[in-house]
């Protein structure tokens, strides 16, 4: 593993340990160059995703990236930050087992929204403001209005 700080390909593992619910494996590792310390993560990849974007264009599926956009959305929620990687893990997971290798950034949208409405809502219409283009404030109250249950017409 190449040294984030160096650029030095000879680094040293220190400690190993599961994380994620056991769905990873963390390595502290050093660099006997410069004495850096630096965290990698390994993870099983069943296959190598292609996401085709609206415009047609391809590629190579980054879970940085969604792990970035989910945790934007989550900033300051009463989230654990391990029920957070569960949650990414849970949703690689489910892209890596529809059976394709390329999907649609559409599915994956709506997965996350699907995720994100379960675990918190004020996240879920975070992400929704971004994935669904939101232009005007008119925008959030139509779509909060469509999260609230239907009056049932009593007056209090």
């Amino acid at each position: 593993m190449r040294c984030p700080f160096c650029g030095n390909i000879d680094t040293q593992v220190k400690d190993s340990r599961p994380a994620e619910d056991h769905a990873a494996i963390r390595r502290r590792r050093a660099c006997p160059a410069c004495g850096g310390r630096f965290t990698t993560y390994e993870r099983v990849q069943l296959r190598d995703l292609v996401v085709i974007k609206k415009n047609g264009r391809r590629e190579d599926f980054d879970r940085d990236k969604l792990d970035r956009s989910i945790r934007i959305s989550m900033q300051k929620r009463p989230v654990e930050p391990e029920r957070i990687d569960q949650m990414i893990s849970g949703i690689v997971r489910r892209l890596e087992s529809l059976g394709e290798s390329d999907i649609p950034s559409d599915l994956i949208g709506q997965i996350v929204m699907e995720t994100l409405a379960r675990i918190d809502t004020v996240a879920y219409v975070r992400f929704a403001s971004v994935y669904k283009n939101f232009q005007n404030p008119d925008d959030f109250e139509d779509f909060v209005q469509e999260l609230r249950p239907p009056e049932d017409g009593k007056d209090d």
